[in-house]
């Protein structure tokens, strides 16, 4: 697993919240869908991006499992040829951020 600094084009004004480009595997489900492994490539204390998830739909909230984390859910807030990013329902915490992205090596 990777991690380094990246610089979205496109992303939101004024966004001044830490992010890391890493990559690491997770798991992801919609609804009563079965859990499903994703791999999550850009992450910050609000959000995060899925490389790819077929089958996404933008009013159900997701929920992650990060290794290592509880559970988490989120809001679908774009998608993209295949790729969508999500917004925490709530922001982890800075310090639980760095602790992902210190162990995503």
């Amino acid at each position: 697993m990777k991690h380094e600094p990246i610089d979205q084009p496109g992303a939101l004004a004024g966004r001044s919240a830490p992010r890391a480009g890493v990559t690491l595997i997770c798991e992801v489900r919609q609804g009563s869908r079965p859990w499903t492994r994703a791999r999550l490539e850009d992450l910050s204390p609000g959000g995060f991006r899925i490389a790819r998830l077929p089958g996404a739909r933008a009013e159900l909230p997701l929920r992650i499992r990060i290794p290592g984390m509880q559970m988490l859910s989120a809001d679908i807030r774009w998608m993209r040829e295949g790729a969508v990013g999500c917004e925490f329902a709530e922001p982890l915490h800075v310090a639980v951020f760095e602790h992902i992205v210190r162990n995503a090596d």
